[in-house]
């Protein structure tokens, strides 16, 4: 049995309280009740789902160029269209949820590392349009498709940076001297996740939320997810397996949940 179905179901047997009783940390308790129990229908979502049709119904092929720890399904450069967005773009469950959390903490700032085709971005940007969005992306050929689905979206607040994380990282606290939200979505290996982290963490204050996607993606993910969880700065995390959530309130007690989403 490969370690990620070890993992999933590890998970499920540890996750609980998905409608939010039993809660003791009002934090959290709202956290469950008011986002990830919030099944009102948005006409972000509506767009968003137009949008990822037409890419699904693409027949267009690209050249993705990977600075990351590469793809476990494809084994060609040469990739569809419709084939990446069905494989590497977020899946609504989380799309929505990216939404709910930019609407209901409105931050100043959003940053993103890994655009891909834009979807997660447009999420998270139409969840709060007064918020300055920064997301940065390896991949020129992606980059093209993700400025489209932006003005398809009329997801006016985003600013889509072209580069490795490497190289744009450093210079984007220049421009978003806090950081609201961060969406950590590129090369899933521990040591650049760690670093991403580690980087950001001098830019957070009390209100921060960061957010790691894939963080059961393999063996060296779960293991930063652990280092992250165990950060001195990091007093309470979430995790839905799929994602983790990582927040930096000074008075809130160091606790780490396990949540069914």
């Amino acid at each position: 049995m490969s370690n990620i179905i070890l993992n999933r179901l590890k998970y499920f047997i540890c996750s609980k309280h998905e409608k939010g009783f039993g809660i003791h940390s009002p934090f959290l308790f709202d956290l469950i009740t008011l986002i990830f129990n919030d099944k009102s229908d948005k006409v972000a979502y509506r767009k968003l789902d137009l949008i990822r049709k037409e890419l699904l119904e693409s027949d267009k092929i690209i050249s993705i160029t990977d600075f990351g720890a590469g793809s476990k399904i494809f084994q060609s450069n040469q990739r569809k269209v419709s084939e990446i967005t069905k494989y590497c773009t977020i899946k609504k469950k989380y799309g929505k949820l990216l939404y709910r959390l930019a609407a209901y903490y409105k931050p100043e700032s959003i940053l993103e590392l890994g655009t891909s085709f834009g979807i997660s971005t447009a999420y998270l940007a139409l969840g709060n349009p007064n918020a300055k969005v920064v997301t940065i992306e390896g991949c020129s050929e992606t980059s093209k498709i993700a400025q489209d689905t932006f003005t398809l979206a009329n997801a006016k607040n985003i600013t889509l940076v072209n580069g490795t994380f490497e190289e744009i990282l450093p210079l984007t606290f220049f421009d978003l001297h806090t950081l609201g939200i961060v969406y950590f979505d590129g090369n899933h290996t521990k040591k650049a996740t760690l670093n991403y982290f580690e980087q950001c963490i001098p830019y957070t204050n009390n209100e921060s939320l960061f957010i790691f996607d894939d963080i059961h993606w393999s063996e060296e993910m779960a293991e930063a997810w652990e280092e992250i969880k165990r950060n001195k700065n990091v007093t309470l995390t979430v995790d839905l397996f799929q994602l983790g959530l990582v927040y930096f309130h000074k008075e809130l007690t160091k606790q780490d949940f396990v949540i069914r989403f």
